[in-house]
């Protein structure tokens, strides 16, 4: 089987590394089946589409609607190098999913409006997904309910999808939760690589970057760890299994 390469943009060594765990684990890859690149810390190795199976990108602390002169150098290399993977990857319709991050770089690659307009606390939500999410094949594969609990943490999102995008699934505070590019081209604002023990590593991690207020930290650990989320796991094992070649 053709590699699937898995991009990181989370300077976090303890972040970065439960990411890449709870990738190998909700995907089912091995390993010796996915080429890791931490972008945020060295540059995209060369990558000829051909020789790989998918493209899946991670979430990341990274904004893409900040100005640029608030980037951080890494930060702008790396979305430098994303839009060029996109530049290749778009008009080959090659499998691409994106996980928080990849709602970003796709979108905005697309020409789609990504502001504060509608951001997230660290949350558990109800996704629902729409007449086009219920008739998409990957979705219907992973088998996911029109309703389902995921965890979203952000603070940028989709305010206007760009035209060529197909809007998979929605939420009542950030309305563009999912969406398709061509037929093989995912976005999520939702992580679905994370659990119950994934989130609370993450509320530790990040609890300084404005993603929560610092003061409520148990508490909000206390209320995620009460979340029912499951089915929306399925969701990055059915992209391998629709796009392993």
């Amino acid at each position: 089987m053709r590699p699937f390469l898995l991009i990181a943009t989370r300077p976090e060594d303890e972040a970065a590394r439960g990411e890449y765990e709870a990738m190998l684990r909700f995907t089912g890859l091995a390993a010796d089946r996915v080429l890791y690149s931490q972008l945020d810390r060295a540059p995209l190795p060369q990558v000829d589409l051909d020789d790989l199976s998918g493209i899946i990108v991670g979430g990341s602390p990274y904004s893409t609607s900040d100005p640029d002169d608030r980037k951080p150098a890494d930060q702008r290399r790396a979305e430098a190098e994303l839009d060029e993977l996109l530049d290749r990857v778009v008009p080959a319709d090659f499998p691409f999913f994106g996980a928080c991050y990849g709602v970003g770089t796709l979108g905005v690659h697309q020409g789609a409006v990504v502001d504060r307009t509608y951001p997230e606390p660290v949350s558990a939500i109800t996704v629902t997904l729409t007449d086009e999410g219920l008739r998409d094949p990957l979705i219907r594969a992973s088998g996911v309910p029109e309703s389902f609990q995921a965890f979203v943490g952000h603070k940028e999102a989709v305010r206007t999808l760009s035209d060529d995008a197909v809007l998979l699934a929605t939420g009542e505070a950030a309305p563009v939760q999912m969406f398709r590019v061509g037929e093989n081209m995912y976005a999520t604002q939702f992580h679905p690589e994370l659990d119950v023990a994934g989130i609370v590593q993450r509320i530790h991690i990040y609890r300084e970057n404005g993603y929560f207020d610092p003061a409520t930290m148990d508490e909000l650990i206390e209320t995620v760890s009460a979340a029912r989320i499951g089915d929306v796991h399925t969701l990055l094992r059915a992209f391998v299994t629709r796009y392993a070649r």
